[in-house]
């Protein structure tokens, strides 16, 4: 027992030395430097900022098509509602068998004058066909045949989203279907683009040199700068989020087949008109009003001058 109680008492005397050293006057407890911090606050709101601008480049990469593009999925009207006659057709087929593209054949009446030619509708960037349907009653009642179809992710075609390069491979789809399914001569085979589908068919004709004609119907002078033009895109690198340019001047440059322009009357004459190498006519239509008759006569005079090449 004496030796336990010496050890207890060793103890205790260690103990209230370590306490009376922790506690001495002067000592002070440990501190975080105030440069640490504001070095810390500085780095966490920087990182803040790159997330939140890398947040918004996201959502303008995967959004800004919508400032250019505006499809609707319910096709309110058919050509029947104005006594056209079509067929409802289905092509593109991916490799389950499920078809991409739908839309609409209307045959030439069989005395027609221009039976011999197709015309390749394609519409512009608001709507579906079913907006589009006075538009393909004008066209047809020049007297040739019209594939008229949507775009992926318009109307009851398969769901996209739609973008220069979907549009163009849409197209050459289109034109598979009419030269290998319905093994109709590409000579004889016309693009007729409306607007945004103006501009379009301007790019695929000129990369289809093989084909009769091409019809550009009030293309869009600077389509994509209603993306590069919105405040939004002046906050995030806009040129490299977007694909989408539609290069009428290189298009309109390289372009071999004829050409008719068709432009509401005030409009300006496009550029790419000037630049156009191959055979061209321009016809003017009154603005805000349906000229069937110049729209006919223009149509047909351009049609005669194919036949006659």
């Amino acid at each position: 027992m004496p030796n336990k109680n010496r050890q207890l008492r060793i103890v205790a005397r260690s103990a209230s030395k370590s306490s009376q050293k922790q506690t001495q006057p002067g000592s002070q407890p440990a501190t975080v430097s105030g440069r640490w911090l504001l070095g810390a606050l500085g780095i966490t709101v920087a990182a803040a900022v790159v997330c939140a601008w890398a947040s918004l480049c996201l959502l303008f990469w995967q959004g800004n098509w919508q400032l250019l593009y505006h499809p609707k999925s319910a096709v309110a009207r058919t050509p029947a509602s104005v006594g056209v006659p079509f067929d409802a057709i289905g092509f593109a087929a991916t490799e389950t068998g499920q078809l991409r593209l739908q839309g609409w054949w209307i045959p030439a009446a069989p005395d027609a004058r221009f039976s011999r030619y197709t015309v390749l509708y394609l519409h512009g960037q608001d709507g579906n066909l079913g907006d589009c349907v006075d538009d393909l009653a004008r066209i047809h009642s020049v007297g040739v045949n019209i594939l008229a179809f949507d775009y992926r992710g318009y109307g009851q075609s398969q769901f996209a989203r739609p973008s220069e390069a979907r549009w163009r491979q849409d197209a050459g789809w289109a034109l598979g279907y009419l030269t290998e399914t319905r093994h109709i001569d590409p000579h004889t085979i016309v693009l007729d683009g409306d607007q945004l589908g103006a501009n379009l068919a301007l790019e695929v004709a000129a990369a289809h040199p093989e084909l009769g004609g091409v019809v550009l119907e009030s293309p869009l002078e600077d389509p994509v700068g209603a993306i590069f033009n919105d405040p939004r895109a002046r906050l995030v690198p806009a040129h490299e989020l977007v694909r989408d340019r539609y290069d009428a001047n290189a298009a309109a440059a390289a372009l071999r087949i004829p050409s008719l322009w068709i432009l509401a009357e005030g409009a300006r004459e496009p550029a790419e008109y000037g630049s156009a190498p191959s055979p061209k006519m321009l016809v003017w239509m009154r603005s805000g009003s349906n000229d069937q008759k110049a729209f006919t006569d223009g149509y047909s005079r351009w049609l005669d001058s194919l036949s006659a090449r």
